[in-house]
């Protein structure tokens, strides 16, 4: 169990410290934004019980934030140097984020500009955008965790007031991915297909026409890693083929990949 501020103790309610270390952050003006289900249920309304708290800041916002928080008595541990840091109190944290586990979905100036305004525990918060959200789970494909529901309940619930050109400037060379999940859409929800504009749905299967008579890649490349840390682990440690996470094709150090799959193999925490 990490330590924790004196007045603190391992009984106290999380929330708690959720309010504290908010209103902190409030108080003293570094960017972040509440996502996670509490992002979720902005967009959806209620879905499931949240156990923990997720702020998204930018990459070069980072170290001050741990550097704040943990004047503050609060630990921190920088989890994973491309996306995950954690702030803790006993055995609660809050994950700060900064990217996605696949090195694709960074936090940029776009998250903030589009935020979304509320209030939790009391708090003045913003939210990260609906569209910032769909595009980092639609990658979340793992054996344990899959984050499609959330992105079909999300265009459910708010697709007709999606910014879609922006989703899909978002996509760029991984608009297979969004195509995917368009079409699961269809699948799960029949007769909500209006919340997907139709324009949409026709310059994906353009694309994907277009993608038809474009000779196969001489590159071997795996792009599974980009859904699921641990489940295409053979085809890039075994069968050859190139890691599409890793520098040039994206943007993770073969240390990074190294640290981010071998933590699959951990019990949760």
């Amino acid at each position: 169990m990490k330590a924790m501020p004196a007045e603190f103790d391992s009984t106290d309610d999380k929330r708690r410290f959720y309010r504290a270390v908010l209103e902190a952050l409030n108080d003293s003006g570094l960017p972040y934004l509440l996502g996670g289900t509490h992002a979720l249920e902005q967009y959806t309304g209620p879905l499931r019980v949240t156990k923990d708290l997720d702020l998204f800041v930018r990459p070069g916002d980072v170290a001050a934030l741990l550097e704040f928080v943990g004047q503050r008595g609060f630990p921190t541990e920088m989890s994973f140097s491309h996306w995950l840091a954690k702030v803790f109190c006993g055995h609660d944290f809050i994950d700060i984020i900064f990217s996605s586990g696949n090195g694709v979905c960074g936090v940029d100036d776009e998250w903030f500009e589009h935020a979304h305004a509320g209030e939790l525990l009391g708090v003045k918060v913003r939210f990260c955008p609906a569209e910032e959200l769909i595009w980092s789970k639609t990658f979340v494909m793992e054996r344990e965790r899959y984050d499609g529901a959330d992105v079909a309940h999300i265009i459910r619930s708010y697709g007709d007031r999606l910014d879609w050109a922006r989703l899909l400037r978002r996509f760029e060379v991984h608009w297979q991915v969004l195509l995917s999940h368009v079409i699961l859409f269809d699948f799960i929800y029949p007769s909500e297909r209006s919340m997907i504009p139709a324009e949409v749905r026709h310059e994906l299967l353009q694309r994907l026409d277009f993608d038809k008579g474009t000779p196969p890649s001489r590159n071997r490349v795996c792009r599974g890693t980009l859904l699921s840390r641990s489940q295409y682990r053979a085809d890039v440690e075994d069968w050859g083929y190139q890691d599409a996470r890793q520098t040039p094709l994206g943007s993770m150090s073969p240390q990074q990949t190294a640290d981010w799959g071998a933590a699959a193999d951990d019990p949760p925490q």
